[in-house]
């Protein structure tokens, strides 16, 4: 359970002083990697693509309430997948930027092709990665378990 909290709380640390830093630094668009990888401060007052624009006490209740299941979840079942903590932790980053300013702040952006891909941020990304472990490791188990 300490490395459960460990984890979470690194994430929530990390997303949280990087949004930060972009607050303070950053306002037009930064290129890393000219014309693909760039750094924008952005607010999204919606959900993933910006959709349900205005819903913000929905975000932050389903939030809470995911927590909450998770941090439960995996106490009661000893759970070892290192997807939950990035789980929790991308959605308590995000939760408390909504608590707080009323939005989520995305910075992190791609161009492909000429055109730019959905911006996000380290929470975002915390977020697909643990479920994409939480998933994979289910199937595994799944399919462990038939044979």
């Amino acid at each position: 359970m300490k490395k459960f909290l460990g984890i979470s709380f690194i994430i929530f640390f990390v997303d949280r002083i990087s949004k930060i830093l972009v607050q303070n630094f950053i306002s037009d668009k930064v290129y890393v990697i000219k014309n693909f990888f760039y750094l924008i401060y952005t607010r999204n007052i919606g959900a993933a693509f910006s959709m349900l624009e205005g819903k913000q006490i929905i975000f932050v209740l389903i939030g809470i309430i995911a927590s909450i299941i998770i941090f439960l979840y995996v106490r009661k079942n000893n759970i070892k997948n290192i997807g939950y903590p990035l789980l929790l932790g991308g959605i308590l980053g995000n939760v408390l930027d909504r608590v707080i300013y009323g939005y989520v702040i995305d910075f992190i952006g791609f161009e492909i092709f000429n055109k730019s891909m959905p911006i996000f941020n380290i929470a975002d990304t915390a977020i697909v990665i643990g479920a994409i472990i939480i998933i994979v490791g289910s199937e595994k188990n799944e399919i462990s378990s038939r044979n």
